[in-house]
C-alpha cells in the first residue's frame, strides 16, 4: 500500500469516526408532548422553523391558494382555535390550496395547508378539527425534525459500518450500501413515519378535545376517508409511511373514551 494513500485512508477513517462520535453524543434528546415518547432530534428548532418558513414561501408561489373567503375563514377559525391550546410560540398560519385533492400537511414552525378537496367531504367543523389537529400535532411533536435526524443517523451508521468492514471491493461495497439502505428504510425510517402518524392521531384527539371539538368526529372523518379511498390500491403497511386507515381508526376508537373523559367539555 502506498504510504500516502494509507495515511490518507487512516486519516479519513479517524476523522469520520470522530464526526460520528460527535453526532451520536451531540444529538439532542427530546420528549414528545402528551405521549412522553423519547425522541432523537439533532436539528435545532430554529433551523427547522426556518426551513419550514422557506418551504411555505415556495409552496405559496407554486400552488394555487384559494381566495374563497368562506373556505379560508373556516380553516383559519378552526385552526386558530386548536393552535391556542398548544402552548407553543410558533407563528401559526393556515392556508387553503385550491385543488380537488384529499390532502393536508404541516411544515415545521406552524405552516398548515389544507386542500379544497378535503374540505368538500367534511360535514362539520369537528371533522375539519380532526385533520387540522393532526397536522398541528406533527408540528408540536417536531416529527419533521425527528424524521430528518433519523435519516441522517441511518446514513452515518451505514457509512461507519462500511468502513469497519473495510470493503475495498467496489462491488461488495455497492451491494452493502444498497442492502443497508433498504434495511434502514424498512426497518427504521418507515416504522418511525408510521409511529409519527399514530402519535399525531393521539395528540390531535387531545388538542381537538381541549379546543371543544368532540373527538367522536374523528371516527366519522376516517370512515368517510376509507369510503373515498376504497378503490385505491394500497401497499402493505410495512412498505408504507402511513398506517392503514382501518388500523388507525381502530386505535382512534380505543383512545377516544379516555380522552373525552379527561379533556372534552361541551
Amino acid at each position: 500500500m502506498d504510504t500516502y494513500t494509507g495515511r490518507k485512508s487512516l486519516y479519513f477513517q479517524s476523522s469520520f469516526f470522530a464526526l460520528f462520535l460527535i453526532f451520536v453524543l451531540g444529538a439532542g434528546c427530546a420528549t414528545a408532548p402528551h405521549t412522553r415518547r423519547s425522541q432523537f432530534i439533532m436539528i435545532p428548532k430554529s433551523r427547522a422553523v426556518a426551513m419550514g418558513r422557506e418551504a411555505a414561501q415556495k409552496i405559496k408561489k407554486e400552488e394555487p391558494l384559494s381566495e374563497d373567503p368562506a373556505l379560508v375563514d373556516r380553516v383559519q377559525r378552526v385552526g386558530g382555535r386548536i393552535a391556542a391550546h398548544t402552548d407553543s410560540e410558533y407563528e401559526w398560519e393556515f392556508n387553503v390550496v385550491d385543488k380537488d385533492v384529499l390532502n393536508a400537511f404541516a411544515l415545521p414552525g406552524g405552516k398548515v395547508f389544507v386542500y379544497r378537496g378535503l374540505l368538500e367531504i367534511m360535514d362539520t367543523d369537528a371533522q375539519l378539527a380532526t385533520v387540522i389537529a393532526h397536522e398541528i400535532a406533527h408540528v408540536i411533536a417536531r416529527h419533521g425534525a425527528e424524521r430528518m435526524s433519523i435519516q441522517l443517523g441511518t446514513a452515518l451508521v451505514g457509512q461507519a459500518a462500511g468502513i469497519v468492514l473495510d470493503m475495498s471491493d467496489p462491488t461488495a461495497a455497492r451491494i452493502f450500501q444498497q442492502a443497508y439502505g433498504i434495511g434502514a428504510q424498512l426497518g427504521v425510517v418507515l416504522p418511525y413515519s408510521r409511529t409519527h402518524e399514530y402519535e399525531a392521531d393521539y395528540i390531535g384527539l387531545i388538542l381537538m378535545a381541549k379546543a371543544g371539538y368532540d373527538p367522536e368526529a374523528a371516527v366519522a372523518f376516517w370512515e368517510r376517508m376509507m369510503q373515498e379511498n376504497k378503490d385505491e390500491k394500497k401497499p402493505p403497511e410495512w412498505l408504507s409511511t402511513h398506517p392503514l386507515s382501518r388500523e388507525r381508526l381502530q386505535e382512534i376508537k380505543q383512545e377516544i373514551p379516555g380522552i373525552k373523559k379527561k379533556y372534552y367539555h361541551e
